[in-house]
């Protein structure tokens, strides 16, 4: 557990430095061959739905809890050594960049390995990101289907380099609007600012 979050620390600081403008060198290299390659939904498809999850804290959670917010949210897995907590960082810096307007967007990280996420990994793992950042994980059933609404893809693979599995999966910051719907959604290359960006943009509206 020590080394893990070791390993942790250590990708914040480099995700800090890829906030700034090291991002995809540092990406490029840590993506593997495997990885999704289907068309990303776009904005206003029909992304997103119902699921009943549980936070970080053991409460219930579903997404009406969420009802009438704008979202960002991004799926991953607290054991991914570089992208998981870089993209998590990015939403940080992001929502720092536009000051009081990021009381009106909630961060969420959804996990796709429930299996090893549980309710307490899930409350340390959240801690060294956003304050408000929420962590929902739940039995595997209702996180695949929490998935599935979001048209994620997760898959399990074995690394020969490590004594744990580690997981292929899609990797986008998906920025939702107060009544559900897709307004933008940021992959591995879109810096922090790009996103502060959008969420200017969208709470202009």
């Amino acid at each position: 557990m020590k080394t893990r979050f070791m390993r942790l620390a250590l990708a914040l600081v480099i995700g800090l430095a890829l906030s700034l403008g090291l991002a995809w060198t540092a990406v490029q290299k840590d993506r593997k061959p495997g990885r999704d390659s289907r068309p990303a939904p776009v904005a206003g498809s029909a992304v997103g739905g119902p699921f009943t999850l549980i936070d970080h804290n053991g409460a219930t959670r579903t997404d009406k809890d969420f009802a009438g917010q704008y979202l960002l949210i991004y799926f991953g897995f607290t054991f991914c050594p570089a992208i998981c907590p870089t993209e998590l960082q990015k939403m940080n810096v992001a929502l720092s960049k536009i000051g009081p307007l990021a009381d009106r967007v909630q961060p969420i990280f959804i996990t796709i390995d429930p299996e090893r996420d549980t309710q307490p990994v899930m409350a340390a793992y959240v801690k060294p990101f956003h304050p408000r950042l929420i962590g929902l994980t739940g039995e595997p059933e209702h996180v695949q289907a929490a998935l599935k609404a979001y048209r994620i893809y997760a898959r399990k693979v074995e690394d020969p380099a490590m004594n744990e599995y580690t997981m292929d999966h899609t990797s986008y910051i998906y920025l939702m609007a107060p009544d559900g719907t897709l307004i933008d959604l940021y992959g591995m290359d879109s810096t922090a600012a790009e996103i502060a960006a959008g969420l200017q943009n969208a709470l202009a509206r």
